[in-house]
Formats: structure tokens, sequence, C-alpha cells
């Protein structure tokens, strides 16, 4: 690891090379982007299925397709990343963005609102966390995890500021017209930001840190990368269905609608709090040990939101602390990539990293809520899903390498 960081301390670590409005600027529209095109679909679901009569599986199918999309396209947009920058990719796709939550909103039937599900997958790829994530790691070099940090300290208040604006919106205007308004903040937020804040010169990649990783084909089709990409897969699994879960987990033991939305919220606070343990972990752990103790720790908040059922405050709180362990997770896999390989092909590697990833996000709110009403409710659910992040763990260590 130390040629690692000479290496990469000779390139993309001058200040003057970064623009001084890129953070603020994607802490603004990782919020902004994450809030409207993916957390106002689990608050606004309910009502689109009553005024539309489409049925929530097919509304989901919508919503899952478009994380599919994402994932597929993450990974050529993470190669244009590596060559070019973000500044085009982030503003283009913050475009794609408005018009596929335009389209969402006036969508005249199930069809045209499915199309504008899978345009809005475009737009993820381009505007969440990896092209945000490929940018700071490249104009901050050896300083990166401080700045991913910050950026993922803000991004995890997207469910906090967002779930319950929409549904404040949603007490008083229909969800077409929620999602409209919805498309005007994310226009104006996110367009000019992305276009005006990302415009300093894109670093030359710096060279591969081994002669072992010079390409990453190798890198991609090797053990460890594999190994590894089958915990961070599972471990979405588990994870994402207690976001798709708690809502309708805590409406079981008897909390309210909007008690459940703030849990949700709630949780994105957790994130946050969470997110700013990371760099002390980091600096006292290796690559592996610190991935198998926050899968292990993802899975044991889990285990206890099943295993405990009440009184709500304690189930808020446990809310809450399962959001600072997936705040933790989000950092562990933005570094991921460059702890062991270095940055050279960050952006390629990371979209290949994180679609099988996305893959299985999306697969979850349909394998969820079957799994739900099989096994009885959302709390054997969620020790089926504590039982996933352990064998997340069980690929994790075996993910670790000498350079960990």
């Amino acid at each position: 690891m130390t040629n690692l960081q000479t290496n990469e301390a000779a390139i993309g670590t001058d200040n003057r090379s970064r623009p001084r409005a890129a953070l603020p600027a994607l802490c603004v529209t990782q919020i902004t982007s994450w809030g409207i095109v993916y957390y106002a679909f689990p608050v606004l679901n309910a009502r689109i299925t009553a005024d539309t009569g489409w049925s929530t599986t097919a509304t989901t199918a919508a919503f899952s397709g478009a994380l599919l999309v994402s994932a597929l396209a993450g990974i050529p947009v993470g190669r244009i990343l590596d060559r070019r920058g973000p500044r085009t990719v982030m503003t283009t796709g913050s475009v794609i963005g408005v018009l596929a939550v335009l389209a969402i909103a006036y969508a005249p039937n199930l069809a045209v609102f499915t199309a504008a599900w899978l345009l809005a997958g475009t737009a993820m790829a381009a505007t969440f966390y990896q092209p945000a994530f490929a940018a700071v790691t490249r104009w901050w070099g050896k300083d990166r995890v401080r700045a991913l940090t910050i950026v993922t300290l803000a991004g995890g208040l997207a469910s906090t500021a967002f779930a319950p604006l929409t549904a404040l919106l949603a007490e008083n205007l229909n969800w077409r017209s929620t999602y409209a308004i919805l498309a005007v903040i994310l226009a104006a937020v996110t367009i000019p930001a992305h276009a005006l804040a990302l415009r300093a010169p894109w670093p030359p990649a710096p060279p591969p840190a081994t002669l072992q990783t010079n390409g990453s084909g190798s890198v991609a089709r090797s053990r460890p990368f594999l190994m590894l990409a089958a915990a961070f897969t599972l471990n979405g699994f588990a994870m994402y269905g207690v976001v798709f879960g708690l809502v309708p987990l805590m409406t079981e033991r008897g909390a309210g609608p909007t008690v459940a939305a703030w849990a949700l919220g709630l949780g994105g606070a957790g994130q946050t709090l969470g997110r700013t343990l990371y760099a002390k972990l980091a600096r006292r752990s290796t690559p592996t040990t610190r991935t198998v103790v926050l899968i292990a720790a993802g899975g044991a908040t889990t285990a206890a939101l099943a295993l405990i059922h009440g009184p709500i405050p304690l189930l808020i709180a446990l809310a809450l602390a399962a959001g600072m362990v997936r705040g933790n997770l989000t950092l562990l896999q933005a570094t991921a990539i460059s702890d062991r390989w270095g940055t050279t092909h960050y952006g390629r590697l990371s979209g290949l990293l994180v679609a099988p990833v996305t893959i299985a996000s999306a697969t979850t709110p349909f394998a969820g809520a079957a799994l739900a009403a099989t096994l009885g409710g959302h709390s054997h659910l969620f020790l089926v899903l504590a039982g996933v992040s352990l064998l997340a763990g069980a690929f994790a260590l075996a993910s670790g390498t000498r350079s960990s």
C-alpha cells in the first residue's frame, strides 16, 4: 500500500487543481437527486396506486427497472468518467433526471410510467454516488476519505429532508403535482450546480500501483474482486431490504404511517452520523477487517429489528442505529477500489463492483414483499435478511488479500 499512496500523492492532490465549489455542490446535489429520484417513490407509491388503479407490483416493477438500468449504465458511465471527468456526465444526467420525473408526473398510463422510470435509471447512473465518488477520488487523491465523508454526510440527509417534504406536499396536493414540484426543485438545484461547479481540469490518472494491477480487466477477474463483489451484493440485498421493509415493519408493530415515515427519515440522519466515524475506523483497520465488521454490524441491527417488538421509540432508535451502519457501508464501498487497487481505473472498476449490488437492490422490493408474505410478516423477513448479511460477511472475509 505504500507505493500506491506515494504514486497517488503526486497526482490529483494539488489543491489548485480542485474546483473550490465542487464539494459543496456535490453535497447539495446528492441530497436533492437521491431525495427526489429515489426516496420520493416509497412515500408516494401508495397514493399512486390508489389514484391510478395500477397494482403495487406493477409500479414497484417500474422502479426496480430504473435500478436495473442504473446498474447496466453505470459501467460505461464509469469509463467515461475515467477519461473525461464528471461535469458533462453529471450535468447531462441532471437534465435527464428532470425530464424523467416530469414524465412520471404526467404519465397517462402504466406503459409511459414504466418508460419514464427506465429513463430515470440512466439519470441515477449519471448523478448518484458513483460519479460523485469518481470525481472526489481523482480530484482529492490521498485526501479522498475526508472529501468522500463530507459528500456522503450530506447525501445521508436525502431521506431526512425529502421523505417528510414529499409527504407534506402529498397531503396538500395529488401525487402528480407533488412530482412536478419536485422536478422543478431538481432542475433548479442540480443542473446549474453540476454545470458550473465541476469545471476544473480533470487530472490524469495515476499509474497502476503494481505490475499485478496494470489493467482493470485483470483486477475484475481476480478472486479478491469477485469475493468482494459477492459480499457487497449480498449485503446490498440485505441493506435495501431493511430500507424498503422498515415502514411496513413499523406499521405491523402499531406505528402510524407518519411515524413510520419519520423512522425512515431518521435512518437517513443516522447515516450522516455514522459517516463521521468512518475516517477513524479506516485509520485503525485494514480494508478486509472493516468490511467484515461493518457487514456484521448491519446484520446485528437487522436481527434486533426482527426480534424486538417495541416500544416504538426503541424501534426508531434501532432504525437510527441501522442507518449509522449503512452510512459507514456507503463509504466502505466508495473506498473499496482505491484502498485495494488504486485509482487508475476507479470509474470502471467501481461500476463493475456496484452493478451487481444495484441489481440486487432492484430485486429487493419484489423479493422482500414475497418473502414477507410467505414467511408471515416482516419480522421473519428481517431475520432472513440478517442471515444474508452473515453470508456476506463470510465472502468479505474470503476477499482478503495480502495488500489489504
